[in-house]
């Protein structure tokens, strides 16, 4: 039977507060950045002026803003890839009940509750080629781990933070996922002779299909937003705009540049990038997720 309520406006009073911060916060500056794309914005105040396209063919001639669009992909393929494996393998090892697996399940989680910002200032002293857990390799060889004269390094980094900030919620996705699997399943293939990767690859995988499409699609968005936090507070784009992805070349544009129409329009750009992966996502992936059990 589904519930009425006799007040209608209650839902509007209950729902009015979201939708206004929801409108300022993220509609608002969407339709913002669509008309600052067409226009070209005075740095300081004034009279806008109204130019089209003009200011996609800037973008689309700029060599900086391919260079950081490519790092960008490189980044989310690589940064979600392993925040969907890295905490399914975790919580595949939890489930079986492995040696320190049930403290080892609280630890796990605490990590969501640290800041993205806060992860990038822990992980740059982590990694400090001086002071941090891999000064060592340079003791061995100067420069073997050096991220702050070393791109591929200073890249590396960021995805190793990336990473572990995404662990605790993709980890309780997943344990969840596969503590709702009937053991039945499991004890008959084990019974059968199913090793536990057949189990895994036969049974655990294809059963964790809604969770993993969950985590991919959040994964692949997040990992887009997320890397300026770590950007801001560990490399500021460098060495040599090896880590400028185009989160934070927007902001380098943006708020340093002054040039608000620039900026506007690669958001433009960046947006259009996201929900197209997103539908990409839902059109061709969703079709093998595996809703029933």
């Amino acid at each position: 039977m589904q519930a009425v309520y006799k007040k209608r406006w209650l839902t509007l009073w209950l729902a009015g507060p979201q939708l206004v911060l929801l409108f300022l916060f993220f509609y608002l500056p969407i339709f913002k950045s669509v008309e600052w794309s067409l226009t070209l914005q005075p740095p300081f105040g004034g009279e806008s002026i109204f130019v089209g396209l003009d200011n996609y063919r800037y973008v689309f001639s700029d060599p900086e803003f391919y260079r950081s669009f490519w790092l960008t992909v490189k980044f989310m393929v690589i940064g979600s890839s392993l925040s969907v494996l890295v905490p399914l393998i975790l919580a595949i090892a939890v489930d079986r009940k492995l040696k320190l697996s049930n403290p080892a399940r609280n630890f796990m989680v605490w990590p969501k509750a640290v800041a993205g910002a806060s992860i990038g200032v822990a992980f740059a002293f982590i990694f400090n080629p001086f002071v941090g857990v891999l000064s060592f390799l340079n003791d061995i060889y100067p420069g073997l781990w050096e991220p702050g004269m070393n791109g591929s390094h200073a890249f590396s980094m960021l995805i190793i933070a990336h990473v572990w900030g995404g662990i605790p919620f993709n980890f309780v996705i997943f344990l969840g996922g596969l503590q709702a699997i009937p053991t039945a399943l499991t004890h008959s293939a084990a019974m059968d002779g199913a090793g536990p990767w057949r189990r895994i690859l036969d049974i655990y995988i294809p059963l964790l299909t809604p969770q993993l499409f969950l985590a991919l699609v959040l994964e692949v968005t997040d990992s887009v937003v997320s890397a300026f936090a770590l950007i801001a507070s560990m490399t500021q784009g460098g060495p040599g705009g090896s880590t400028k992805l185009l989160v934070y070349k927007i902001y380098e544009d943006g708020f340093l540049g002054r040039d608000l129409s620039g900026a506007s329009t690669q958001t433009v750009i960046l947006t259009v990038m996201v929900l197209s992966l997103a539908l990409l996502q839902f059109l061709y992936l969703e079709k093998k997720v595996k809703y029933e059990r």
